[in-house]
């Protein structure tokens, strides 16, 4: 893919091109990073255009995304606090000569590990737990969906995205999405499930899509709004 940067004013833009029929804008929290994807053969001087004409919008999201709440760096500690479906939890950590588990009673994440487990380790035996949550409840989910919306998915897949919380093959029947929902309150996985569903149906954010979120799930801004403001992992290098 062939990539380029365009400097309006104060705002920095990366521009992909790619395999597209649509040009695509994105601001990235949690810097406000503004992304373009543009199909192929468009013009730089199209793009420059356009983001001209978007810099009122460019301007007012990046001050939405810079101001949302962010949490620091996880240290996988005793007593930290761990979000599960939306739920703020206190990490409790137990050291046994034993297979390492992850369980949820009341508002403790308990997490269970070998003597001198490090970070890194603890780490990754919760975000397998968190992707375990988000497998053992999706399918459920995703036959409902299935069911009032007429569509079909082959396959899913849960896995830590940096710059998404879903994406779609609608050609291919697939979904990705990312095991951060698990922190967050179900309603938002869902409407992230609704919204890429939504584009089996129509690939583009245009007037058609939002009037098929209306139809399906008519307070889909409302979670929106939610996943948007709930604290944010903070992630280095991301800008």
């Amino acid at each position: 893919m062939k990539q380029t940067s365009l400097e309006i004013g104060d705002i920095s833009v990366d521009v992909t091109f790619k395999k597209t029929k649509n040009l695509n804008l994105r601001v990235y929290p949690p810097f406000g990073v503004v992304r373009i994807s543009a199909p192929r053969r468009m013009s730089i001087n199209t793009i420059r255009d356009f983001v001209v004409s978007r810099q009122d919008w460019i301007r007012k999201k990046q001050h939405i995304v810079r101001s949302l709440p962010k949490a620091l760096p996880k240290r996988y500690v005793e007593n930290e606090r761990h979000f599960v479906w939306g739920e703020s939890c206190s990490l409790k950590i137990v050291e046994e000569v034993a297979a390492p588990q992850v369980n949820k009673e009341g508002n403790v994440l308990l997490l269970q590990v070998r003597p001198n487990t490090d970070q890194e380790r603890r780490q990754s035996i919760i975000e397998a737990w968190y992707r375990h949550q988000m497998k053992s409840i999706l399918p459920a989910m995703i036959k409902k969906w299935e069911a009032v919306m007429d569509v079909h998915v082959d396959r899913f897949f849960v896995r830590k995205m940096k710059t998404r919380w879903g994406s779609c093959s609608y050609t291919k029947g697939t979904i990705r999405l990312n095991s951060e929902l698990a922190k967050k309150p179900v309603e938002c996985l869902e409407y992230v499930l609704v919204h890429e569903l939504v584009h089996f149906l129509e690939p583009s954010h245009n007037a058609r899509f939002k009037g098929l979120m209306d139809h399906f799930m008519p307070n889909w801004r409302d979670h929106q709004e939610t996943l948007n403001h709930f604290p944010m992992e903070h992630r280095e290098g991301t800008h």
